[in-house]
């Protein structure tokens, strides 16, 4: 089965408290555990990053939920297109905290075809080479 992923960032409402969020989370954990789509949240406390990967289907019911949350504005969308694998498959969903600069540093990265570096050179990482290093500290405590 095809794998898809989308990628963007957007900018979070000033009225989006902490537990809010963290409802929110949960919430989108349960829905896209139906819709077989896993994925991360990353937020500087400002600004969001979020990855989803998972069948078409289900990333068209997820991106339209996300679309339409009143909890952020100004979405952009930085890549969407077919990926040969999941990078998190075993979370629904996740928010981890990351400071502005590296969330910046993601946002303006290579997102094009949501590529992997395969010769391991960190001079040439892709968004996706980044998000999955940010992201892997916290997927290796569980």
């Amino acid at each position: 089965m095809p794998l898809r992923a989308i990628a963007y960032v957007s900018k979070a409402k000033p009225d989006l408290t902490a537990e809010r969020l963290q409802t929110l989370v949960e919430d989108a954990a349960r829905f896209n555990k139906l819709a077989g789509v896993t994925g991360v949240l990353l937020n500087d406390g400002e600004r969001f990053l979020q990855y989803i990967e998972g069948p078409p289907d289900g990333i068209d019911s997820v991106y339209e939920r996300i679309l339409q949350a009143g909890s952020h504005v100004d979405i952009v969308e930085l890549a969407r297109g077919r990926v040969g694998q999941r990078q998190f498959p075993y979370w629904a969903m996740r928010v981890l905290p990351v400071d502005a600069a590296l969330l910046r540093q993601l946002s303006a990265g290579d997102w094009a075809g949501f590529a992997r570096t395969v010769n391991g050179d960190s001079a040439l990482l892709t968004a996706v080479d980044l998000l999955t290093e940010v992201v892997r500290p916290a997927i290796n405590a569980g």
